[in-house]
């Protein structure tokens, strides 16, 4: 059985069913375990494992490692068979179709073309590639009787020299798919003011920002996505919690202070692209506990930031944003209503026009209703 064929419900609704916003959620971090496989074998790159299931028990052991730079070693292997326009487009495909099948109507997918030229393609050529495949999936969504919408997040890599250039890029196929930027990668040691030319070149394009920022590092690299980065929404966040100073002045009473940087994200609702599972791979939530419960989401949700609920990568993570929002709800006890308020926080932070956005949190609240009613 995979993941897919798994059943999440409250009450009588499938969470499969209810029409869900992806923001944070990585190409090369999406693949297939069977199209590693193939593809592997077309390009001869070795895998550690032959058979689909078994590689994907490989991810997530490989991936619980605990921290962030282990987690990311998963991506040699994902990004060796992402290097020609056919398999971009293949991978790209598949991902529209795997969103869809989760009940996604609207998804931001990353990826970093510069990581994807060791076989000749150019920076623009692999951006096509992308392109055409997530336009393929979405035309066989549509042929399914199924709506669904894409965009690209063009990413830069934190620790390397591009990001002006990729910049540039993604403000190049502004009106050919790309909606926005980030960077990404190896955060500590890495702030995001190392690519300030990037982010002054995207301001005075009018180009939207998210950044990783605030997952393996703490406050200073939330400041600098802030300031350096300009910002919309970070890329996890979580570590903002360190921001957050609770104090229990008896057995039934708690006082919270926000600090000053997590007040200015909270009052101008800068959207916090949270990933429970990832997060708890990668060490982020550490110094919270280690049980999803532990995870500082509930904490931001109940002071009232705008959290939202993703994948971060769906093969490192053996997830679905479906299973993310079902084991949030065993751990924190939430209902449907606190689960579309999640899915309206990321319409709201989409990468769209102001119209556009309201649409889709009317697709939602519908699609929401309709759920509710079906399962009465």
């Amino acid at each position: 059985m995979t993941e897919l064929d798994e059943d999440y419900t409250i009450g009588r609704v499938n969470l499969r069913d209810l029409p869900k916003v992806s923001l944070h959620d990585h190409l090369d971090g999406g693949l297939r375990p069977q199209t590693i496989i193939e593809l592997a074998d077309e390009a001869g790159v070795d895998v550690p494992e032959s058979d689909a299931a078994a590689l994907g028990d490989w991810f997530l052991t490989q991936c619980n490692a605990g921290n962030l730079v282990d987690y990311l070693t998963t991506f040699d292997l994902t990004t060796s068979v992402m290097q020609t326009a056919d398999a971009l487009e293949r991978i790209a495909r598949e991902f529209v179709l795997d969103l869809s099948a989760d009940g996604v109507v609207y998804g931001e997918v990353r990826w970093a073309p510069e990581q994807h030229l060791a076989r000749g393609l150019s920076l623009d050529q692999a951006v096509e590639a992308v392109q055409s495949g997530l336009e393929a999936g979405v035309t066989e969504v549509e042929r399914q009787g199924r709506s669904m919408r894409v965009g690209q997040l063009v990413t830069a890599m934190r620790h390397a020299d591009r990001g002006l250039e990729v910049a540039e890029l993604a403000v190049r196929h502004r009106d050919r798919g790309v909606v926005g930027f980030d960077i990404a990668g190896a955060e500590a040691g890495f702030p995001p003011s190392r690519h300030r030319l990037a982010f002054d070149y995207l301001a005075q394009n009018h180009l939207p920002v998210t950044v990783h920022a605030g997952e393996a590092d703490g406050l200073l690299s939330i400041e600098s996505a802030l300031f350096d980065g300009r910002a919309l929404r970070l890329g996890h966040g979580v570590r903002l919690a360190e921001d957050v100073t609770i104090e229990r002045a008896d057995a039934d009473s708690t006082y919270v202070t926000l600090g000053e940087l997590a007040e200015w994200v909270k009052d101008r609702e800068i959207a916090l692209e949270l990933s429970p599972s990832s997060n708890l791979q990668t060490g982020a939530i550490a110094a919270w506990g280690s049980e999803l419960a532990d995870h500082p989401f509930d904490l931001f949700y109940q002071l009232g930031f705008r959290v939202t609920v993703n994948v971060d990568n769906r093969t490192q993570s053996g997830t679905t944003l479906t299973r993310e929002l079902s084991l949030l709800a065993d751990a924190f006890t939430y209902d449907l209503a606190d689960l579309e308020t999640f899915q309206l926080n990321a319409a709201s932070a989409a990468f769209l026009p102001l119209e556009e956005r309201e649409d889709l949190a009317d697709v939602i609240s519908q699609g929401f209703e309709d759920a509710e009613s079906y399962g009465a």
